[in-house]
């Protein structure tokens, strides 16, 4: 077995985990690959003793059982962009904060591996959303786990989005922006800005207005089968859009819609997993503060 490992930043407190992280693979005969920035951060702590492969570039990825995400949530999202159309699971060590995507302690880390090798695992796949434009955006990373989002630059005046579904007229969204989310994007800036919750297996996506400028304007559900196109409007001829983390900045002129990707990110689930405990956990339900 190959599992491939991807961090960006690692933490000094994070050190002796990692080396059991090593352990655990090494003790299953797995063969270890390590991305670049993770290499880097390795060789920044100043750990020489570890015993891996670099990759270099995509094609080597094709080899990899599983890929291993060392950080938080933005780091399991660099790790889909990472992964692409090859469809590699992917199992997220938590190093980070919040940890809706990242879901495995690092006081589970034997446990985690046992389960790896020993194929106790579920593979989730999570749907994505792909982003079609009039020009090359994102040097052709036009995907996201999470939302595409459009949002005001360089004012304090509102823009107006113009929204359509299938060609259809939606409605027009005087506002700061306007997300588009998956169902694992539900717990993220969607929900910040009023967006419900929803579980990952749902075929749908949420529009979601970032401060609407009507407050009888509220999110909307509609099918993950449908393209969603935008006209947009506002003071400045510069707006900004993003997938996920990634944004860049381009002009009105610019033909923008969304859809379903074709692939999936696939996630491991390892026993005894729910995403409705991840809920409980992450947004503290069920928690009393006078007890």
């Amino acid at each position: 077995m190959k599992i491939a490992l991807h961090g960006l930043t690692l933490k000094a407190e994070y050190i002796a985990e990692i080396e059991l992280l090593f352990k655990e693979l090494a003790k299953h005969n797995i063969e270890i690959l390590v991305t670049e920035p993770l290499d880097r951060a390795l060789k920044m702590t100043g750990k020489k003793t570890l015993s891996y492969w670099v990759i270099e570039n995509q094609d080597e990825l094709r080899e990899v059982d599983f890929l291993i995400s060392i950080g938080g949530d933005g780091t399991l999202l660099d790790a889909v962009c990472l992964v692409g159309n090859l469809e590699i699971p992917i199992l997220g060590l938590n190093t980070g904060r919040l940890g809706f995507l990242a879901t495995v302690a690092t006081d589970r880390i034997g446990e985690a591996i046992e389960h790896l090798a020993g194929g106790n695992f579920q593979i989730e796949a999570r749907s994505l959303i792909s982003l079609q434009s009039s020009r090359k955006l994102f040097n052709g990373l036009n995907f996201a786990l999470n939302e595409f989002t459009i949002h005001k630059r360089d004012t304090s005046s509102m823009i107006t989005v113009h929204t359509y579904i299938d060609g259809k007229y939606l409605n027009s969204y005087w506002a700061d922006g306007l997300i588009v989310s998956t169902p694992t994007g539900s717990t993220g800036y969607s929900l910040s800005c009023g967006g419900p919750l929803i579980t990952p297996g749902a075929k749908s996506f949420v529009i979601t207005p970032v401060s609407p400028h009507n407050l009888n304007v509220r999110p909307i559900i509609v099918s993950d089968e449908c393209e969603v196109s935008f006209e947009i409007e506002g003071r400045t001829d510069k707006f900004l859009i993003s997938l996920d983390s990634r944004s860049t900045s381009i002009s009105s002129e610019v033909k923008l819609s969304v859809k379903k990707e074709l692939f999936s990110a696939k996630l491991v689930k390892l026993p005894h997993y729910h995403f409705f405990d991840t809920l409980r956990q992450k947004l503290n339900w069920g928690f009393d503060m006078r007890n």
